[in-house]
């Protein structure tokens, strides 16, 4: 299955500790989610002579691996971020540039940078790879990061998924209609769900969003495979992949400026034309019965309506 975060990102600065951390481990079960990511929260001291990074005193008083196990005792897991340039994306903490070998030991673990089509290669050596440069809280980003991840979606399946970056959902520069398609997409997509904003003050709308249960079990599902674009009219356009069951995710996507009807024919969508579905709404949580041929509806600009599709027979 895809990864479920929540990550603790520059959006705290660093201003993000043991403590705090500590504090935004636990609500992580809103969504069942089973790991955390820690942003800049390491430094590198000279004096230490060897040139390995090292907790921040300030930052983690208790060092990492008091922390590790605090989030391990909550039955999550615990990741590090690293840059490898000379620091990390918000000019904060030091990179791994000139430090890589070092860098390596200090994680215990067989790292490759790089920037070459990493979809192409990476299954090999991790379970998750960028595949898209940095999102932005913004509708231009998430919609362009959709499209470049959309480009990788042959290479992802069980055990290695394509990530567009995190989640920007609840952080301001969207609006609540927007934040719902790109949750819907990127959990469509199968990419790591990792919450990007500040848990500890989400709206009511925030975390209705990030809880939808139906929603993420579409990321969950057990087969695995990546939905992507699968129809293209102007701004008007059907996204959809296979699931588990025989049955089928779909998500009917307006990025235009006016409100429009959407339909998704079968034969775009891996049906037969003569396949009688069952249809849920799985924002509206409600189903619409014996469905042939196609699934038509309304869409408000710049939102979507997701769907799962259960075939009769």
């Amino acid at each position: 299955m895809a990864f479920l975060f929540i990550l603790l990102i520059s959006l705290l600065g660093v201003s993000v500790s043991s403590s705090s951390s500590h504090e935004e481990a636990i609500p992580i079960s809103i969504t069942s989610a089973r790991r955390n990511l820690l942003n800049n929260g390491l430094g590198r001291t000279p004096q230490m002579g060897s040139g390995n990074l090292v907790p921040n005193a300030t930052i983690f008083p208790s060092g990492m691996k008091t922390l590790a196990d605090y989030v391990h005792s909550k039955g999550l897991k615990i990741g590090i971020y690293a840059d490898a340039g000379t620091l990390t994306c918000d000019k904060r903490m030091p990179g791994s540039l000139g430090y890589e070998e070092h860098d390596a030991n200090t994680f215990a673990s067989w790292v490759r940078m790089g920037q070459e089509n990493p979809a192409t290669w990476a299954a090999s050596i991790g379970n998750s790879w960028r595949t898209t440069g940095d999102i932005k809280d913004t509708w231009k980003s998430m919609t362009s990061r959709a499209d470049e991840n959309d480009v990788w979606a042959s290479y992802a399946g069980p055990g290695g998924w394509n990530d567009p970056d995190m989640l920007e959902v609840g952080n301001g520069g969207m609006s609540t209609e927007e934040y719902r398609s790109h949750f819907s997409i990127w959990a469509l997509a199968k990419a790591p769900l990792i919450i990007g904003c500040d848990i500890r003050s989400m709206d009511s709308d925030t975390f209705q969003l990030l809880s939808n249960k139906e929603v993420i079990a579409v990321n969950q599902d057990k087969l695995g495979v990546q939905g992507k674009k699968v129809n293209k009219n102007g701004d008007l356009e059907v996204w959809a992949g296979p699931l588990s069951g025989k049955r089928v995710a779909v998500v009917l996507w307006n990025r235009g400026e006016s409100n429009a009807t959407i339909t998704a024919d079968w034969k775009d969508i891996g049906l037969k034309p003569s396949t009688v579905v069952d249809a849920r709404d799985l924002w509206k949580h409600s189903t619409t019965a014996s469905i042939q041929d196609q699934l038509k509806a309304g869409v408000d600009a710049h939102a979507c309506k997701m769907y799962i599709l259960t075939p009769h027979n």
